[in-house]
């Protein structure tokens, strides 16, 4: 069966030494984050993702989630109970305002026990992170009364919420949605439509839900311009603010999916179920972006969360398993064969996802130590280079994270060879999982064309000349060293594709287009790369640093030789990114649509 331990030293080191979080004590709610307040919270999250949550993970897979003739959606057995302890450990609230409930700590640190959730139980994290979605969208758009009415309950786990945008005819277009929303007298909206791929559109683990619906106003101006948001409760809200008669909200089925069988992923129907306005009058996809950020930052670290997942498991097997005999001559002598971590091709494997994971999760904490300083700053600077980042490297987690993810969890797999095609070893299930994460929350093709298409030339590529910046940075402080010179080379061969990349775009894609169309699936991996590239070159600093200090350790002696591994296995890809990009569109756009 499947296992798992969260990697608390991992974050550990990266909080503490690589990103020395402590200094940033002087922002709200980072004080109050010790090394020992992070410790214990790190540990609780562990013992409850390993000891609650992924012992359900295999099981609710294979139950999967139900509807019933009446409407009602229960979800596998164990998962209520799990909810409520997850509920009552204040998890859902861990970085919320302390004004509506939550224990304002730093998003750094929430992130961090999110990967842990994740990782033991993907179906069941994704209630509360959703949730944590739709508080975010209230708390930055919604009124006082909303806020007032649904965020402390949603922040306890008494209500969960979602998100609702996608119909049957339209997924990224938005502006095609037919979902309408008709004003009433008394301010409300009467929102009537389908909406469809609503993860925990129903479930039993809440007394209410609270659904963030897109739609358009009547008369409103058509296509993207004239969409509003609405918060839409599943039971009305009583005067005392308990929940009150149905809304007019109701799941009309249960998708049949590849995998996340234990999240109940429902197609929604909206029949004159009453709303109020989030924000303003067809402003609706402002308010959602911040949920939608939030949700692609989370989905990203899916992607890590099981890789990390499949690696441990498959690193586990690797170890047991016996299959032949070491090219050099027999390692267990006492054996009728060697396990297979002896065999190179199996190491090659297991570092790669290794190198990825450990890189992944530097550029996880790292995002979201700047998400902090975005909110809680009171630097308009900071705040400012922070947020440029955000949208800068979001799309770039999104798309790389989750590309590599589910390439990883099946790179796992095969460790197992036909064990692996197997339920019983978990690994399949790794693999189903894993695949959705490139798909919702804008699939990776267009977290591509966002990066390319939008992001870069913000605000005259402030943000990407920034990232360049504090890269070189770094290498020009560092180039002295001769023990980084097997870190800094790479990165600086890497730096200068992804600079070659840039320019090319910059002189091939105005004129034509399809040049950067082509171009930016190649251009975010290279992107990512380099970026991964970064981390490892700042962990490997801080690891001989401390080496140096105190002696070498096991711990970061594999970090140095896992960061090297990537510098010299995996970081030249981006010579072949740069190929690829170089080559233009000519060829991809060639053939007449016919001739597919």
């Amino acid at each position: 069966m499947p296992i798992y331990k969260a990697p608390v030293e991992d974050i550990t080191f990266l909080l503490n030494d690589v990103f020395q979080i402590d200094r940033y004590d002087n922002l709200p709610g980072f004080s109050d984050a010790s090394a020992d307040v992070r410790e214990a919270i790190l540990q609780e999250a562990a013992k409850f993702s390993e000891q609650v949550l992924q012992p359900l993970n295999h099981t609710g897979d294979l139950e999967g989630c139900t509807r019933h003739d009446d409407g009602r959606v229960t979800t596998p057995k164990g998962f209520r109970d799990a909810f409520k302890q997850l509920a009552e450990g204040g998890w859902l609230g861990l970085s919320g305002p302390q004004e509506f409930g939550g224990q304002g700590l730093p998003v750094t640190l929430s992130q961090s026990v999110n990967e842990f959730l994740i990782s033991a139980n993907m179906a069941f994290s994704m209630y509360g992170g959703l949730t944590m979605g739709a508080m975010a969208a209230l708390l930055v758009h919604g009124s006082d009364e909303q806020k007032k009415t649904f965020v402390p309950r949603m922040m306890t786990g008494e209500w969960a919420g979602t998100m609702n945008l996608t119909e049957p005819h339209c997924g990224t277009d938005l502006g095609l949605m037919r979902t309408k929303a008709v004003k009433e007298a008394d301010g409300t909206y009467k929102i009537s439509g389908t909406k469809i791929f609503i993860s925990g559109g129903e479930q039993d683990l809440t007394e209410n839900i609270v659904h963030l619906v897109l739609a358009h106003i009547e008369g409103a101006p058509a296509g993207i311009k004239g969409v509003s948001l609405f918060v839409v409760p599943k039971r009305t809200i009583n005067a005392d603010g308990s929940p009150g008669a149905p809304n007019g909200v109701s799941c009309g089925s249960i998708e049949h999916k590849m995998g996340i069988h234990g999240n109940s992923t429902c197609v929604m129907n909206f029949d004159n179920a009453v709303g109020t306005l989030v924000g303003e009058e067809n402003k609706g996809m402002a308010a959602m972006f911040v949920m939608m950020n939030e949700a692609r930052l989370g989905v990203g670290v899916q992607g890590l969360a099981q890789s990390e997942v499949a690696y441990q498991n498959a690193a586990a097997y690797a170890k047991e398993r016996l299959q032949g005999r070491a090219l050099t001559g027999s390692v267990a002598k006492d054996k009728p064969a060697d396990p297979i971590i002896v065999h190179p091709d199996v190491r090659r494997t297991l570092l790669s996802i290794r190198a990825f994971n450990e890189a992944a999760r530097a550029l996880v904490v790292w995002t979201s130590l700047k998400s902090d300083l975005a909110h809680r700053s009171d630097d308009p600077k900071e705040r400012a280079a922070a947020d440029d980042h955000m949208g800068l490297l979001t799309p770039v987690i999104k798309g790389v994270l989750t590309d590599m993810g589910f390439a990883n969890a099946v790179s796992a797999q095969q460790m197992f060879g036909g064990h692996g095609y197997i339920v019983e070893t978990g690994a399949e299930q790794f693999v189903r999982d894993a695949r959705i994460a490139m798909i919702y929350e804008g699939a990776n093709g267009i977290q591509a064309l966002d990066l390319v298409g939008r992001k870069l030339a913000r605000d005259g590529g402030r943000a990407l000349t920034s990232f360049f910046n504090e890269v070189a940075a770094f290498a020009k402080d560092n180039a002295a060293d001769e023990a980084m010179k097997p870190y800094l080379a790479p990165l600086d061969v890497a730096v200068k594709h992804l600079q070659q990349a840039t320019m090319w775009l910059m002189q091939n894609a105005m004129a034509k287009p399809d040049n950067a169309g082509a171009a930016s699936t190649d251009y975010m991996h290279l992107f990512g790369l380099v970026a991964l590239g970064y981390m490892w070159a700042r962990m490997a600093k801080v690891a001989q640093d401390k080496i140096a200090s105190a002696g070498e350790q096991p711990y970061l002696k594999a970090k140095l030789v896992t960061g090297k591994f990537f510098m010299e296995r995996m970081l030249p890809e981006t010579a072949l990114r740069l190929s690829r990009i170089q080559a233009g569109a000519g060829s991809v756009m060639e053939l007449p649509a016919e001739a597919f």
